[in-house]
């Protein structure tokens, strides 16, 4: 019988244990998909904690919001996708009744794209989610061109690193930001065009030497905080930042500058918008097919092994995304 991963409480990685249950059908409209693997995000462990913004009812909540699999059935009403068709999933909005942390689930068809050839299963898991923020929020909501100056808060993680090739897909300037020198060269191998190293540097002087004087045109801002005073020191007059993340759990002072855009961004923004999401697969396709979008997958961790997994998640050591075959 087919296994899902549920958890009955909130707590650390324990909580979670896997039960085996029949997999449900597909309705009208949706697709049924045999999961091949799934990523493992901090939103999973939010959820799992019981620090989620969103209500997680208990018992038998799932978890998921990312994986990669085949198409096993189809709903009624479906036209487009066939048995058989590897896919990417773009959306789980239920993920506590319906998360991919499972051998199968269900979601509407629309909630799918085909996976782009030459990714492997576990690079597809890993892609989505990091890849649809960073281009969301640097395309979709600030208007990325060629030639910006993009300064990105947490280049080391998932979503920064997407951001970095993005930008440079683009022809824009990727500036990162991180807090330990000892992380300069990987992140110059990465893509970024330079590295700021809170450790030894002053962020916005850094950034204004490296501009000339100017300022970045663009703020990636994947940490808010009080940390965030010195991003909007470093934009330039007339520049945007885009707060996209929440790493850091201390209040972000409100910021006053008035010579700045500035706009708060979610996944969820655009990833419920089938128009924009096209506009996602596509640019992902092109980036694939091209070389210059390539997800860093870290640990992989086998279905038995989630809660270990996520006790990865929770020690920040992981050099990529953490993905979990099924």
């Amino acid at each position: 019988m087919p296994r899902v991963v549920v958890f009955d409480e909130f707590g650390g990685p324990d909580v979670m244990h896997v039960v085996e249950e029949p997999a449900a059908g597909p309705a009208a409209g949706e697709v049924r998909v045999r999961i091949e693997a799934f990523a493992v995000n901090p939103l999973d462990q939010m959820m799992r904690s019981g620090t989620s913004p969103a209500t997680v009812p208990l018992p038998h909540a799932r978890l998921g919001v990312e994986g990669t699999g085949v198409v096993d059935a189809l709903g009624p009403g479906v036209t487009g996708l066939e048995i058989g068709d590897p896919v990417i999933l773009t959306a789980i909005p239920d993920a506590s009744v319906r998360g991919s942390y499972a051998e199968y689930t269900t979601v509407p068809a629309s909630r799918v794209v085909t996976r782009p050839a030459g990714l492997g299963v576990t690079e597809a898991a890993a892609i989505w989610v990091a890849y649809s923020t960073a281009y969301g929020a640097l395309v979709e909501k600030a208007g990325m061109r060629p030639g910006d100056r993009v300064l990105i808060t947490a280049a080391s993680g998932g979503v920064g690193r997407a951001a970095m090739q993005i930008a440079n897909q683009i022809g824009a300037v990727p500036i990162a930001i991180t807090r330990h020198t000892a992380k300069k060269d990987d992140l110059l191998a990465a893509g970024a065009a330079a590295v700021i190293a809170t450790d030894h540097a002053d962020v916005a002087e850094a950034v204004r030497r490296y501009t000339g004087g100017a300022g970045a045109d663009i703020v990636l801002d994947l940490v808010m905080g009080p940390g965030q005073q010195d991003l909007l020191q470093a934009a330039r007059p007339g520049g945007t930042l885009i707060a996209a993340g929440f790493l850091d759990p201390r209040p972000t002072p409100f910021p006053r500058s008035a010579s700045l855009t500035i706009f708060s961004y979610r996944g969820f923004d655009y990833i419920l918008n089938d128009v924009v999401v096209k506009r996602m697969a596509a640019f992902l396709n092109a980036g694939v097919r091209l070389g210059a979008l390539r997800p860093a997958v870290g640990e992989v961790f086998t279905l038995d092994d989630v809660a270990e997994a996520h006790r990865h998640l929770e020690k920040g050591l992981h050099t990529g995304k953490i993905v979990v075959t099924v």
